[in-house]
């Protein structure tokens, strides 16, 4: 099994950020990457449209509204990827009034290619995206 991890600080509170984030259909709100989240099943399945049309269904594993944090598996991707599960958490950061750590985590089975290689995609994908949260945020 392989995994990743990236974070970020920002200069906004983590309840803020979790305002933003911390829906499970929120993702077109900061990631430019998603130009659309449907859920369904009352709200456990989000199917993601990216900017080149491709489809991603995720679906939510865990939700803890107080803790700031929740984790989903994908169920359909175009990602060399198998048992795929991924944990969103914003946190405070400690002595910094007001700022917050988001943490986006991964844990995959690499398929048809090296765990370098999809440590390395996910990577990406994870700081990507906390740059377009910076960004966002940042506003």
């Amino acid at each position: 099994m392989a995994s990743t991890t990236a974070s970020i600080d920002l200069p906004v509170s983590p309840d803020a950020v979790w305002e933003l984030i911390g829906g499970f259909g929120s993702l077109p709100d900061w990631l430019p990457y998603i130009t659309r989240s449907e859920l369904t099943e009352g709200g456990r399945v989000r199917r993601l449209t990216n900017q080149d049309g491709g489809t991603i269904v995720e679906r939510l594993r865990s939700f803890d509204h107080a803790a700031r944090t929740y984790s989903y598996a994908i169920e359909q991707a175009p990602f060399p990827v198998a048992g795929y599960l991924s944990t969103l958490t914003v946190h405070e950061v400690p002595g910094t009034p007001g700022a917050s750590r988001v943490e986006w985590s991964g844990t995959f089975v690499p398929a048809g290619v090296g765990d370098g290689e999809a440590e390395a995609l996910f990577h990406g994908i994870y700081t990507d995206g906390l740059a377009a949260l910076e960004h966002t945020v940042r506003k």
